[in-house]
């Protein structure tokens, strides 16, 4: 009787402790605000940083530093340019999810999302991931393909601007829809 009181024991806790393991993580506070800086200005954030990128990038600095014949430090600014860049290209990858993830959401709520529109963004979104991993192959191996991080880039800050017209467009028929279901008041349409 008490071995079998001690198996339930045991499988209620394994069962407590599974649930536990698979509920949904918390998100952290930088998450959230991440989440409402997407909201705010959807997909900026690496254009913040892009120049300093460029700037990290440039090979007039590394050639600046080889020439001085410090072997050592040339080495450190090698790696380090190689961690900012990889670090950079994490962050643009993560806007182009959470932007891909918003025009997903969008089109949901869009009465008439077509279905080119849908294909286009499957296709959008291979072409990216494809470009974005040759790009992070290229940095791991030690070269700096700058113009494909630009060109990336270039990708998300378009992907951007369309998440602004598409809900800026969306926010006025919304506008509009509120001002006919109004009453009458001088601005809506009386039906009645």
């Amino acid at each position: 009787m008490s071995l079998s009181l001690f198996y339930v024991s045991t499988v209620a806790f394994l069962l407590i402790l599974l649930l536990w393991a698979l509920r949904p993580a918390r998100k952290s506070a930088s998450r959230v605000n991440d989440e409402n800086a997407l909201l705010g200005v959807p997909g900026r954030r690496h254009a913040t940083y892009l120049p300093l990128i460029r700037q990290a990038l440039s090979p007039r600095d590394i050639a600046f530093v080889a020439a001085r014949g410090f072997p050592e430090l040339f080495k450190r600014m090698q790696k380090e340019r190689r961690r900012v860049a990889l670090a950079y290209l994490a962050a643009l990858h993560e806007d182009f999810t959470s932007l891909l993830h918003l025009a997903t959401v969008v089109a949901a709520l869009s009465p008439d999302l077509a279905p080119a529109q849908e294909t286009e963004r499957v296709w959008l979104k291979v072409q990216f991931n494809c470009r974005y991993q040759m790009v992070r192959a290229a940095l791991r191996i030690g070269m700096v393909p700058a113009r494909r991080l630009e060109s990336l880039s270039h990708v998300v800050s378009e992907l951007a601007v369309k998440m602004e017209m598409a809900i800026s467009e969306f926010g006025e028929r919304a506008t509009m829809g509120a001002k006919l279901a109004s009453p009458l008041d001088g601005q809506g349409v009386d039906f009645g």
